[in-house]
């Protein structure tokens, strides 16, 4: 019996596999670097054990260091979570030669199906062997890990080089593994996947199937199980598939055959030989606890002869500190508050007040909604969704609850290229327009021109606010009544609660804010001083910093005096383990380069200067 297990990994997915093991009374033991020293899961863990540095290749990528914390801590079991090192196969052979219990399968199953190159291979699938104009587009793609990191769709032969390089790089920051493969990119495909569990007595679990089409950037945003819309010969044809895969290397644990599926027919993309993150939902449709299952399995043993029966519908939505409108770019800053109403799970490695930092993936958190039909699972989690309180960075919140509202969402008709045709219509904005006025209320409660209330009306008042890129002006007056302001009737103000009438409808608005950020329900407004002070004005053409971030390249033979042309990457930042380019705005002559690799650069800090020609 396992008495102590360490999870290898940090954020949501360690306080997740922490609370099963509280609730199986099995103690945990953290990891954490620098970075996340005071991060929840060092928090709620019974021990944890610093490893020392701040990037994902000096800490959680250093399998060495996390055995030797496992031994020293007492643990007797490790666990991966997914990501980092949950797919490395040397990685679980240091684990069982330490004399540790492994939370997965052997480390010949993931050797076989972790590298999507062999696992391809072993299912009968040719890789593609060489790229020409015929079979474009295709898709470069790490040939470990997941995420969507090390991922590039190459549509022009001249971008292949390019592609291949970047993705190698983004592929060995995040997984210490740099082998990229390409194979060819099917348009307006569903990505579809089916959960499997097996145990170490020849029994294999095939719980139901997830769609995960809604991706950006090839890592999914909202999934859902099970996936809508399949017909009875198509659904056995995956749990076949699935199936075959697992008893082809002896899988054992949790793990996870994905598929593409287009024109009623599935292609075999990879096996996760890990968890995923989009479990929740298969645990919510059956019942079960897969964290649970793992460990019972790792401890010997045996599964019943079949799955429990599958019950109603359950959607999650992966809830990111990232801007969708400023090409997904993440966002970094103190969580405030983050609270969602009853009815959802909510699975998260935050608390209120913890830090958003640069190095990691920029996921807050997890929603899931659970009902009898897909519709209502629908409408729970964007209500949900469109409720809870996120004060702090920016977020892709409207984005979800949009999304789960979209016509060829509800009508589950979309596929991964969701939102390229649909993301302008998704992010523009659509701010409450009574927002500022509820937030100067809020401010001017309990205050007047003179100290205290005058007999007769005052001069109207103002605050500027700025929503959504734009700035308002709120405008309001005292009486001797209290508040008011034209066009509404002012029912309560205080600093906390604001109540208006609007034509006849009353509307409710909780306030809080935090320094100059004020948050009025859900939306966000930054209050502007009465008098701004002068701004740095940059010189035309200057590129700035759209997130904080390490410089990771800077374009061959790029110098000052250099001549590009528009669209030209100039500079690649490196922030949340992701590669972002930044481009030549205009075609001219590179005037001033103010950045150089390594170096760590905040949002709005000037990299470069081009000069339009």
């Amino acid at each position: 019996m396992i008495s102590t297990l360490l999870v290898a990994n940090r954020g949501e997915i360690a306080c997740r596999i922490f609370r099963t093991c509280g609730e199986l009374g099995i103690r945990t033991v953290a990891v954490h670097s620098d970075a996340d020293e005071n991060a929840l899961p060092a928090r709620v863990a019974d021990t944890a054990v610093r490893l020392p540095g701040a990037t994902p290749a000096e800490t959680y990528l250093r399998g060495d260091l996390i055995v030797k914390a496992a031994v020293a801590a007492g643990a007797d079991a490790v666990h991966p979570g997914y990501g980092f090192l949950s797919e490395n196969p040397d990685f679980a052979r240091a684990v069982l030669d330490a004399g540790l219990v492994w939370i997965g399968p052997s480390p010949e199953a993931i050797e076989a199906m972790a590298s999507k190159t062999r696992a391809k291979e072993l299912m009968g699938i040719e890789p593609l062997r060489e790229v020409t104009a015929a079979n474009l587009p295709v898709l470069v793609k790490a040939a470990a890990g997941g995420g969507g990191r090390g991922m590039r769709i190459v549509r022009a032969l001249e971008e292949l080089d390019g592609a291949l390089e970047s993705a190698r790089a983004e592929a060995a920051s995040a997984f210490g593994d740099g082998e990229v493969f390409v194979e060819p990119y099917v348009e307006r495909g569903r990505h579809v996947e089916v959960q499997v569990l097996a145990d170490t007595h020849g029994t294999v679990w095939t719980l139901g199937t997830r769609d995960c089409s809604l991706q950006r950037r090839h890592q999914k945003v909202i999934e859902e199980a099970p996936a809508p819309g399949l017909n009875p010969e198509l659904t056995a044809e995956l749990y076949e598939m699935a199936t075959r895969a697992a008893r082809a290397v002896d899988y054992v644990g949790a793990g996870t055959v994905e598929f593409l599926v287009a024109d009623g027919r599935a292609h075999f993309l990879e096996m996760n030989t890990r968890l995923q993150v989009e479990h929740p939902v298969t645990e919510a449709v059956f019942g079960l606890d897969l964290v649970a299952e793992q460990i019972r399995i790792a401890e010997g043993h045996a599964l019943a002869t079949d799955p429990p029966s599958a019950r109603g519908h359950a959607i999650e939505a992966r809830l990111y500190a990232e801007d969708p409108s400023r090409d997904w770019a993440p966002q970094t800053g103190t969580l405030h508050h983050l609270a969602v109403p009853d009815g959802v799970r909510l699975d998260t490695g935050y608390t209120d007040g913890d830090d958003i930092g640069v190095h990691y993936d920029p996921m807050l958190a997890k929603t899931v909604a659970h009902a009898p039909t897909r519709a209502e699972a629908l409408r729970r989690l964007s209500g949900a969704l469109e409720r809870a309180r996120i004060h702090g960075p920016v977020t892709n919140r409207e984005l979800l609850v949009r999304s789960l509202r979209h016509p060829e969402f509800t009508a589950a008709r979309m596929d991964t290229g969701f939102y390229d045709r649909h993301l302008a219509d998704l992010t523009e904005p659509a701010p409450d327009p009574y927002a500022p006025l509820a937030a100067a209320l809020a401010d001017a409660h309990g205050r007047s021109r003179f100290g205290g209330w005058r007999n007769l009306s005052s001069q109207p008042q103002s605050k500027r606010y700025l929503m959504a890129g734009e700035e308002h002006e709120a405008r309001y007056r005292h009486t001797r009544d209290g508040l008011a302001a034209d066009g509404v009737r002012v029912v309560h103000a205080d600093a906390r609660l604001v109540v208006l009438e609007v034509d006849g409808v009353r509307r409710k608005f909780d306030v809080v804010r935090h320094g100059e950020r004020v948050y009025v329900n859900a939306t966000a407004l930054t209050a502007l001083p009465r008098f701004p002070d002068p701004t740095e004005h940059h010189a035309p053409g200057s590129l700035l910093a759209p997130m904080p971030g390490t410089v990771v390249r800077i374009a061959d033979g790029l110098a000052e005096g250099a001549t590009v042309r528009a669209g030209d990457p100039l500079i690649w930042l490196e922030a949340m383990k992701m590669q972002h380019r930044i481009t030549a705005p205009a075609s001219g002559t590179l005037t001033d380069l103010h950045v150089a690799p390594g170096q760590q650069v905040e949002v709005g800090a000037l990299l470069a200067v081009v000069q339009d020609t």
